[in-house]
């Protein structure tokens, strides 16, 4: 037993002094940590930032596109008098009309610059850019939900952690009960004064009891690293979080709970995206109307074929520019068999639309639930830690009293292990009441989507 009591001794230092050189964190800490390490909250900031980067390379769609080129060619020169369809795939056959063939490949150069403007589209730009821009906010409202649900977890499993670590402290404290009392039934046996069953029933019970710590220290382990992986932190190492105060006060009621943020993080998210789909929509019907695009143009050309077709293969020859010219008007640009699978994929859009908006219909019933429920829990967690106290006043109270009478011979020692264990788990319920009212006010907050409620509670 002396062993058992050494051994404890050294776990509970071993355990003071990790908290001693582990990273300490407030809830405040916990929550930056999460909010900037998170890999998930990192997608998210990424996607943001690149939406906002389509966005705004569709924006640069109204400026004009200027083209250059300029190219050194060898080759031969024989044409026909004919037509020509100019697929991109064929080089153009452009070259003297001769009665032969003739081998002879001369160097030629070509420079060219082109200017194209769609100036009036029919809204087809403007259509592109508002749909991008959407888009962009979507993922921007994304990244937003992503940092409050992150938060909210980690809100979470710090109270847990908490509550964890008080309940792993609460069974450190009845195994040192359980061992006084060991030792003091053992020393009453050995001296007569105790019946020998006394010292087995002692025995079992601070078995339990250690048991009952092992598992409470286990849970809260487990509970810390959960908290470490929310919070981006790499050190696996333990860490050791603040109580602020969230066992020896409860928030007060919190009213006005059947109201609903109407900028709530999710519900943003799906009327984004009911939004970015509509715009979508209006896009692909846009796409069909046809382009009126203002054209510039010049171009200077060389060859080794003279205009008196005479042949200089020499490369200063056929490379130096003989003539140049250029052009202005204007185009227009209607492809009006599109209009059939333009249709169908506005269609397509357009229940994509239907789809979207009866998911956030979706998501804010589901939240008008969550809502009542975590106020109706909250409700009852107050009554609960309202109550708790006085259970644990009672059960110290009988404790005593069943410590007294058990000492002075007039009760049975299972009597007083009974007092023990509810004394136990009065302390236990404690702890747990007044973090389940912390947890059920998150739920709130949550559900209302104002992390606020909760943080402007914390004293």
């Amino acid at each position: 037993m002396k062993r058992t009591t050494v051994l404890i001794l050294i776990l509970s230092w071993i355990g003071a002094l990790t908290d001693v050189f582990s990273q300490s964190y407030t809830l405040r800490q916990a929550l930056q940590q999460g909010s900037e390490n998170y890999p998930l909250v990192k997608a998210r900031a990424a996607e943001a930032r690149g939406s906002e980067r389509d966005a705004r390379a569709a924006s640069l769609e109204y400026l004009p596109r200027i083209s250059a080129q300029h190219q050194y060619t060898y080759g031969t020169s024989n044409s026909l008098t004919g037509a020509f369809y100019p697929n991109p795939a064929v080089i153009s056959p452009s070259g003297g009309i001769r009665s032969e063939n003739i081998s002879t490949a001369t160097w030629g150069s070509y420079s060219s610059l082109l200017l194209e403007w769609n100036v009036f589209n029919f809204g087809k730009v403007s259509g592109t850019v508002k749909a991008s821009k959407i888009f962009a906010e979507s993922n921007e409202a994304a990244y937003t939900n992503e940092i409050f649900q992150q938060q909210v977890k980690i809100a979470d499993a710090y109270l847990l952690t908490l509550m964890l670590k008080k309940l792993s402290a609460i069974q450190k404290t009845n195994v040192e009960r359980a061992l006084r009392f060991h030792d003091a039934v053992k020393a009453g046996v050995l001296s007569g004064l105790r019946a020998g069953a006394d010292s087995s029933l002692a025995s079992a019970e601070y078995a339990k009891a250690k048991l009952l710590m092992l598992d409470a220290e286990r849970n809260h382990r487990s509970q810390q690293l959960r908290l470490l992986e929310l919070t981006g932190i790499t050190d696996q190492s333990a860490i050791t979080i603040d109580s602020l105060g969230f066992f020896s006060a409860i928030p007060s009621n919190v009213s006005d709970a059947s109201a609903i943020q109407q900028n709530h993080p999710l519900l943003s998210v799906y009327r984004k995206r009911a939004d970015a789909a509509q715009a979508r929509s209006i896009a692909v019907r846009r796409s069909f109307m046809p382009s009126i695009t203002l054209v510039g143009a010049a171009w200077a050309r060389g060859s080794g074929v003279y205009a008196d077709d005479t042949y200089h293969t020499d490369f200063s020859s056929g490379t130096k520019y003989q003539v140049n010219n250029y052009l202005l008007g204007a185009a227009l640009r209607w492809t009006i068999t599109d209009f059939a699978s333009v249709h169908q994929r506005y269609k397509g859009e357009q229940f994509r639309v239907v789809r979207d908006q009866e998911l956030y219909n979706e998501q804010s019933l589901a939240l008008q639930r969550q809502l009542k429920d975590s106020d109706m829990q909250f409700n009852f967690s107050m009554e609960q830690a309202q109550m708790a106290p006085i259970q644990l006043n009672a059960a110290r109270h009988a404790f005593l009293q069943a410590d007294a009478r058990y000492r002075a011979g007039l009760s049975d020692l299972p009597t007083l292990l009974q007092s023990m264990f509810t004394l136990n788990r009065a302390e236990a319920d404690l702890a747990i009441a007044y973090v389940n009212v912390w947890r059920s006010l998150l739920a709130i907050a949550a559900a209302k989507g104002d992390f606020s409620i909760f943080m402007n509670s914390i004293q």
